[in-house]
């Protein structure tokens, strides 16, 4: 292989690598924000519940 060749494989190679990245640290993000969304409704259930008695 020739340098231009190595050099455009690496390229290949990064683009696909930094596209599954996006995709793994997007979903990540997503299901923290779900998680967090679901604790504050929970929380404020609970602080519901309370002030009702």
């Amino acid at each position: 292989m020739d340098a231009l060749t190595s050099l455009a494989l690496t390229a290949v190679f990064g683009a696909i690598f930094l596209y599954l990245l996006y995709f793994v640290v997007r979903s990540g993000v997503r299901d923290g924000i779900l998680q967090a969304d679901e604790r504050r409704a929970a929380r404020d259930h609970q602080e519901h519940q309370g002030s009702q008695r």
